[in-house]
């Protein structure tokens, strides 16, 4: 990172950050774990001698070091994992009312908030790509980008369907209902990652429709991208120019493409683990959200906590990071099999 040439190699320089700063950890931890093995066997060696009083000290200091060693043996192993390195791209989210009529729409747009507010406590930026809103404040649809550090590596574990149980604003008898929203997580991919071809894929233009200036409906400046090959389509129409909107659409497809191609080496190492907490499988039901009971729970996990409340400000970090755990235990089971 100090050689004088990458000064105009900007690119690389940041990959080599990220690298530099991904493997930090595992130093400080390795340092560690090295000098308490040190201490262990200076222990031992003591103990081996004629100094009455210094094998005293050192049995006593020696069954704590043995501890502090095995604690740190087993950080070590979740450090050493295989790094994805997908787990560093921004993200991008797609939110869907799913059954339920207006209460899974007004529910796609509870989540959509969610996700925003966790961004903002992270210090994420986010912007909406594409939206398709109902007027009593709720969600058809709505995709937006997430960008930030490790985005996709802390939020890929939330996507599949989110069960919300409550009383709806429209419901007039009190009675509880339940209704879906599912999530998508897709890894922003570059052009690099993903080459779409001109010749595959197919691009429509029309009027963008809904709420808007005078600019809306007046010039075609809506973008439909479908992509030939696997059939994928993609629309977008809220930003105001037709070439705004299309780099918008690529980027999703580009996305698309990528998690596809994620989810089919999922589903195959899926075959030689048995318990995984993420399958990629966006129709599973993954989590509940109880509002009567004030409780939300996270099936894959048996995680249950009563702060939904806080939970729908975004506050769904404890969350995450119990999922990330159960993950690598499992990757740490399947590498001892």
């Amino acid at each position: 990172m100090l050689d004088p040439e990458l000064v105009n190699k900007q690119s690389l320089y940041t990959e080599l950050a990220k690298e530099h700063s991904r493997l930090n950890p595992v130093i400080i931890k390795s340092k560690e774990y090295l000098s308490t093995q040190q201490n262990i066997d200076e222990d031992k060696e003591i103990l081996s001698g004629e100094d009455t009083e210094l094998k005293e000290i050192a049995k006593d200091e020696l069954e704590g070091l043995q501890e502090a060693l095995k604690n740190l043996e087993e950080e070590l192993k979740v450090l050493l994992l295989p790094h994805d390195p997908t787990d560093d791209k921004n993200t991008i989210i797609e939110v869907r009312a799913g059954t339920g009529g207006d209460e899974a729409a007004l529910f796609a747009a509870d989540i959509y908030r969610m996700y925003t507010r966790f961004a903002e406590r992270s210090g994420w930026k986010y912007e909406v790509l594409e939206s398709n809103a109902i007027g009593i404040g709720g969600f058809k649809e709505i995709i937006f980008s997430v960008k930030g550090e490790s985005v996709y590596g802390m939020m890929k574990f939330e996507s599949g369907v989110h069960r919300v149980q409550r009383v709806p604003k429209t419901e007039t008898s009190g009675r509880v209902h339940t209704s879906a929203a599912t999530v998508a997580i897709l890894p922003e991919a570059e052009e690099a990652d993903i080459e779409v071809i001109d010749a595959e894929i197919k691009i429509d233009t029309y009027r963008a429709s809904g709420a808007g200036g005078q600019h809306v409906n007046k010039t075609e400046s809506a973008i439909r991208i479908t992509h030939l090959p696997t059939g994928l389509v993609v629309t977008c129409q809220d930003e105001t120019s037709q070439h705004k909107n299309k780099a918008a659409a690529l980027k999703v497809l580009r996305s698309r493409l990528l998690a596809a191609e994620k989810e089919k080496l999922a589903k195959e190492r899926a075959a030689t683990r048995r318990d995984m907490v993420s399958t990629g499988d966006r129709s599973a039901k993954i989590r509940t959200y109880n509002f009567p009971q004030g409780r939300i729970t996270d099936h894959r996990i048996n995680f249950t906590a009563y702060n939904l409340e806080g939970v729908m400000d975004g506050d769904i970090k404890d969350i995450i990071e119990n999922l990330k755990l159960a993950d690598q235990q499992a990757q740490l089971a399947s590498v001892i099999e």
